[in-house]
């Protein structure tokens, strides 16, 4: 009884210590203490928004009819062109690649493997990401494998021939209050989504950041990689603001025994 009543206390001191519910500074609070996520979006000392907070994931699916509930994980993960009309403009041999990473149950995707997801999957996973913004950079982390994505924003070109990257190299510059990416790097095995959405080191995706409210960030994403699509296509992303808790660890090779079975059909 003592040693599982120690344990229960060494347990308890350690969720506390994870910041899980210790509350965020700054955040814009209605009268009952609640989170005012229609409050203007907070700035720079420049006058730029600031980007900063942590952030969560909004799907975008109608809900059905018993409600959202059930919902786990936005559907931009799985299949990134899903709200498109007629779907990513795949070249030929992109649309039959795909079609075998379906068949073959997705078993080389870089995420199962626990390899990184890249820039436009840190944004649309599950997993909460936090973005740190200060003058001249814009840093994104994840809870995925402790990752992190670097945007900068101190007029730097980007690279003529840049070494291929999870995340490739990203240069940022303010149209107004909307800051504008272009990243490009990116390397031949890339996957877009959890079907196997390819992209190639000749793509080259702008993304255009918004913050309208303290609550709310936009994310328009543009990708275009004439290698493996007839034209560029453009996708919206909503992230809600999450506050009152912090990123946690998650290590995707800790205790991992699954890869070995991964065979396919």
């Amino acid at each position: 009884m003592r040693t599982l009543l120690i344990g229960c206390m060494l347990a308890a001191a350690a969720a506390s210590a994870q910041w899980i519910k210790y509350p965020t500074p700054g955040v814009p609070r209605t009268k009952d203490g609640k989170p005012n996520l229609t409050a203007p979006a907070p700035r720079m000392p420049d006058g730029k928004p600031d980007f900063s907070g942590t952030w969560g994931w909004e799907d975008n699916r109608p809900c059905p009819p018993d409600g959202c509930a059930d919902q786990k994980i936005g559907q931009e993960f799985i299949n990134i062109g899903w709200a498109l009309k007629d779907g990513l403009p795949y070249q030929p041999w992109a649309a039959e690649l795909v079609k075998s990473r379906r068949a073959d149950n997705s078993k080389d995707d870089p995420q199962t493997r626990c390899l990184p997801r890249g820039a436009l999957r840190m944004l649309t996973d599950g997993l909460l990401k936090k973005i740190v913004q200060v003058p001249g950079l814009m840093t994104i982390l994840s809870e995925r494998n402790a990752t992190y994505r670097q945007i900068f924003t101190d007029a730097r070109p980007l690279p003529a021939d840049p070494n291929p990257s999870w995340n490739g190299y990203s240069s940022g510059k303010w149209e107004g209050d909307t800051l504008v990416v272009e990243t490009v790097g990116f390397r031949d095995d890339s996957w877009l989504d959890a079907v196997g959405s390819p992209l190639t080191s000749a793509g080259k995706m702008t993304e255009r950041f918004r913050r309208p409210s303290f609550g709310k960030l936009e994310i328009e994403i543009t990708v275009d990689d004439p290698k493996v699509y007839t034209k560029a296509w453009t996708i919206k992303l909503n992230q809600p603001i999450v506050v009152d808790t912090e990123l946690l660890d998650y290590i995707c090779l800790e205790n991992e025994k699954d890869t070995s079975h991964l065979v396919g059909k």
